[in-house]
């Protein structure tokens, strides 16, 4: 599968490796190519926004919420193909959400790229569990929605070669719950004694 990684920090640039490891064809797209060098990313599969957003038939979108508006408008045209939304619209400080409860970030990204099909998923734990899914034999379970069932396919055959239990929760509009949801992560595991080194699991 051709891969477009769009923002290749910390959630992009881990699973973008993964995914390479898995023996998918990826490309990191960054806002300045010099400026990335020597940071990790391998140098010949890092390129442009607009050129890594040309490549994939699969596009994930891993930047910082404020900076995402401008990375979909560098990727180019994006109609017809996947977007995996990373994204979460948390404020610098930890305060809470930028978007929520009656729109969410994935959906205001659907309406930038209206072509697109827009599915939101990697964004319930950090990436240090990205590699490791596996907690005491109990598969993490992650999340995943959106309003095209290929798409859905898709990004649940991407998250089960990476170890995850796949769950999922219905349509793009569902973000709105996956966004707290993500923030409750974020809040326990930086501010208030957890661990990053945990998981959402469902229970059936």
């Amino acid at each position: 599968m051709r891969i477009g990684i769009i923002g290749a920090g910390k959630v992009g640039g881990t699973l973008g490796r993964l995914l390479e490891s898995q023996g998918h064809d990826v490309r990191f797209g960054v806002r300045d190519k010099n400026k990335e060098a020597g940071g990790g990313l391998p140098s010949e599969r890092t390129v442009s926004v607009a050129e890594a957003g040309a490549f994939g038939d699969v596009i994930v979108l891993a930047t910082p919420w404020s900076g995402t508006p401008n990375a979909v408008g560098a990727a180019g045209n994006l109609t017809g193909k996947t977007v995996i939304d990373c994204t979460n619209p948390v404020l610098p400080d930890l305060s809470g959400l930028a978007v929520g409860l009656t729109t969410s970030a994935a959906e205001e990204i659907a309406k930038l790229i209206p072509g697109a099909r827009v599915v939101k998923c990697f964004n319930t734990l950090g990436a240090a569990n990205f590699a490791h899914p596996d907690f005491g034999g109990e598969k993490a379970s992650m999340f995943f929605c959106g309003d095209d069932a290929s798409a859905k396919a898709t990004v649940a055959e991407i998250g089960e070669q990476l170890g995850f239990d796949m769950v999922d929760a219905g349509p793009l509009s569902q973000a709105r719950a996956l966004e707290p949801m993500a923030f409750l992560w974020i809040t326990m595991a930086v501010k208030y004694g957890g661990s990053a080194r945990s998981a959402f699991r469902l229970l059936r």
